[in-house]
Order: C-alpha cells, then structure tokens, then sequence
C-alpha cells in the first residue's frame, strides 16, 4: 500500500501517455507488479500480512506512472470455479462502444488511491466494448457488462485523470437516470 500513490497526487489528474511497443522491459515489469498487487490483495493471509487493500483494478498512474496501463482481476464468486471472471492488462485501452443503458454498484465505489470513503452512486455504461493491446501488442477487443465493465471504466478512467467520485451528482448523491442498472 505505501507505493499506492494517493487522492492529491498531480499524476492522478494527469493523462497518461500512450504506451509504446514493443514493451520495455521496465513496462512489463510494471505491468507484473500491478497484477501480482491484485492477486496478492485479494488473498486474505498474505493482505493481512501486508496490509493491504483488496482491489480488483490499478492503474499505472495510481503507482506513480503516467502510462496508459491498468491491471484488471475480477474474482469469480462461483466456489466450484476458481478462473477469474476477468484477468488482464489494459494496455492504451479505449471504450469503442458503450450501452445508453447506465449501471452503478448499490455500495457505491472505493479506489485504493482514495482513503476516505465517499458515499453515492457512481453512474457508468452497463456494457461496454473495449479496444486495446496485449503485452505482445496485438489489438484486442474485450465486451464487457455488469461489474467487469464498471471496473474496467473506473481504470480507464484513471488514465484520463478521473477519479470515480466525479462522476457522483454533486445535488443528490444517490440520483439515478431511471432504468439504471444497480448492481448488488
């Protein structure tokens, strides 16, 4: 967690540059160290033993790199399958579609760069079409909904320095365009 850099911080309000390829190997290793975070921080003992935050998404510029790239692991909740329900790297990610339909989660949204906890819905599009590159640089396409698609677009918004509680009704926290999507 000391090396999360936190809300204040110039690089969280930054875009973040484009990625170049072939990867150096400074961006792979960023790119593993971020994952192993998440896979870390969502194993009880060892964030315990570190005390860490458990997360399912970071972005290089909450480490301190103004790059476009974001970890991506969203735990499966099906105990008879342990695959993770999304488990990648967002390299130079940009969203090509996106539903008119909005989602937000019912508890709202946290981000391991903000400490304090701030309360309302978080509006965003329930599905979403991702275009992006892999370590090996090819371009992929990822569709997404419901909760990957939200976690994806919180990080995509990190790196066009965003930061999840700019998208709450500033009026009215807990305002939603009917037929919004609340995820449980």
């Amino acid at each position: 967690m000391k090396d999360i850099v936190r809300d204040g911080d110039p690089v969280l309000r930054q875009v973040a540059k484009k990625v170049e390829f072939p990867l150096s190997a400074e961006d792979r290793q960023l790119a593993a160290d971020m994952m192993a975070y998440l896979v870390n921080s969502q194993d009880p003992k060892i964030a315990e033993k570190h005390q860490l935050r458990a997360g399912v998404g970071l972005a290089a510029p909450q480490v301190g790199v103004s790059k476009q790239m974001a970890a991506v692991l969203v735990p499966t909740d099906n105990p008879d399958d342990p695959k993770p329900v999304l488990k990648t790297v967002l390299i130079n990610p940009l969203i090509i579609v996106q539903s008119v339909k909005d989602a937000a989660l019912a508890e709202g949204e946290g981000c391991l760069s903000v400490d304090k906890d701030i309360r309302g819905y978080v509006p965003r599009h329930d599905r979403i079409t991702i275009r992006c590159q892999d370590m090996a640089g090819n371009t992929i396409r990822l569709k997404l909904k419901d909760y990957p698609a939200i976690v994806c677009q919180h990080e995509i918004d990190h790196l066009n320095g965003i930061l999840f509680y700019d998208h709450i009704n500033k009026e009215n926290p807990f305002k939603l365009k009917d037929n919004t999507v609340v995820i449980e």
